[in-house]
């Protein structure tokens, strides 16, 4: 199976994910512990960006520093949500 296959079905597999992560003025280093620690525990995490941590950025630019941040694949963005993997 080709990576955007693998994508496009772990794509599908969040569609119905609960965020189980928010990001707020603390930013992303405030998070990367417990992104980390539910990514050990399951296969896709859902993180929403508040406002107050998108600040002058867009949530495309901070859900990837977040993915660098804890060594793992950024699914998709849309809207103001993450998929990690």
């Amino acid at each position: 199976m080709s990576d955007r296959a693998d994508l496009q079905e772990l794509r599908k597999e969040a569609h119905d994910l609960d965020v189980t992560v928010w990001v707020g003025k603390g930013g992303i280093d405030a998070v990367t512990d417990e992104l980390a620690d539910q990514l050990a525990d399951r296969d896709l995490v859902k993180v929403k960006f508040h406002r107050a941590a998108r600040g002058g950025t867009t949530t495309e630019d901070l859900a990837k520093d977040l993915a660098e941040a804890v060594d793992a694949t950024l699914v998709e963005t849309r809207g103001n949500t993450a998929v990690y993997h």
